[in-house]
């Protein structure tokens, strides 16, 4: 889809209102934007900041028709969108990044076969429907391994480990209840990295610094960059984003999670959006993934992304609020982001705090009161 030019003072359409549709809000006010929001839930992060919100869910017809109406532009914060209601976008010229992207990362097995076709390197896996393909599925890629459900889950649910045959009945019973699902190998890495990128309508593409990623109960906590990895490594994960990147015809800002097992890497999960492993861009580079995909989607040329050092991304949960906020006064370099979500509840991002440095060892000693 050719683009439109969309410039400050026209109305950009988000469907979702979160914290990523509220990070991108932010970036497009400071440019100059006005902002139309479509979410079920009163009062969510973006629409606080939004010039419209429109109150409906994210299939409801009726209200993403509004959201059309009200917008110069169109694009989404997280990838669970109705497929259909963005092909009708689509073909009001509104949505740049298409349908397709969404079509593909919101459904694993999709996921897989594009890295396949692009050439990719993926862990081992068989798509299952029942119990006799679980079995032959497994007897292939041997255990460890880990069963997926194709649609759904994020931040590790929807998804069970095999370590052994002692877990394949529980494993028959997930396929049942799920239906379609993916089983791969459980691969042993030496740590995960992601690659936050922008591409625009006319293929330009431009790199934040690779991050390297901890999880704490299956949830990001903590995002380091630049990612502490080999040159090699960090050039076959620039290589493989560039392959994905222009194989899917992506636009705007786009996330891919890997896997580093000595100089080798796994393609893991894709996102067609800021990502939470990006967040860090806001403070230690001079364009933020937020701003550079507002860039993208409106047709303006994409910055050249420099940074200003190093960055350690410390996401705050709901268990951890009264905790940080408490201890905040002791910060001198931590940037604490809180996204305005009503209801506080356990293992629930509520915000994320950000350090910054001249180097990771410079953070290390400032990021220890909230580790």
């Amino acid at each position: 889809m050719q683009p439109n030019n969309i410039l400050p003072g026209q109305t950009i359409g988000i469907l979702g209102g979160g914290q990523l549709g509220r990070m991108m809000a932010t970036a497009a006010k400071h440019m100059g934007y006005r902002i139309a929001v479509l979410d079920p839930t009163p009062d969510c992060p973006a629409a606080q900041i939004a010039d419209h919100h429109v109150e409906a869910p994210y299939h409801d017809r009726n209200g993403i028709q509004l959201l059309a109406d009200l917008s110069d532009v169109i694009t989404y914060e997280f990838e669970n969108v109705d497929v259909a209601a963005a092909h009708l976008l689509e073909k009001q010229n509104v949505l740049p990044q298409g349908y397709r992207l969404l079509e593909i990362t919101q459904d694993r097995e999709n996921e897989k076969k594009s890295m396949v076709a692009n050439g990719l390197p993926v862990a081992p896996f068989s798509i299952v429907h029942n119990e006799k393909e679980l079995h032959e599925a497994i007897t292939k890629i041997e255990y460890p391994a880990v069963v997926k459900t194709c649609r759904g889950g994020y931040d590790g649910k929807g998804q069970m480990k095999l370590e052994s045959e002692d877990d394949l009945l529980e494993a028959i019973v997930f396929v049942e209840k799920h239906g379609r699902c993916v089983l791969e190998k459980w691969l042993s890495f030496d740590k995960e990295v992601s690659v936050v990128f922008t591409r625009s309508h006319s293929g330009d593409i431009t790199f934040f610094p690779l991050a390297e990623n901890a999880h704490k109960d299956h949830i990001l906590h903590t995002t380091i960059a630049p990612a502490r990895v080999s040159a090699q490594v960090k050039e076959k994960v620039l290589a493989a984003a560039r392959a994905i990147a222009d194989g899917i015809d992506v636009i705007g800002t786009f996330a891919i999670e890997m896997f580093v097992h000595g100089e080798d890497i796994y393609m893991n999960e894709m996102a067609p959006r800021p990502h939470n492993s990006g967040h860090f861009t806001i403070e230690c580079c001079n364009v933020s993934q937020f701003e550079q995909h507002i860039r993208a989607i409106c047709g303006l040329p994409l910055i050249e992304i420099h940074s200003h050092g190093a960055a350690c991304m410390v996401n705050l949960l709901g268990e951890d609020v009264e905790d940080y906020l408490a201890r905040i006064q002791a910060s001198t370099s931590g940037h604490i982001h809180v996204y305005g979500k009503k209801e506080i509840k356990p293992k629930r991002k509520m915000g994320h705090v950000t350090f910054i440095g001249a180097s990771i060892a410079d953070i290390q000693r400032d990021k220890q009161i909230f580790s």
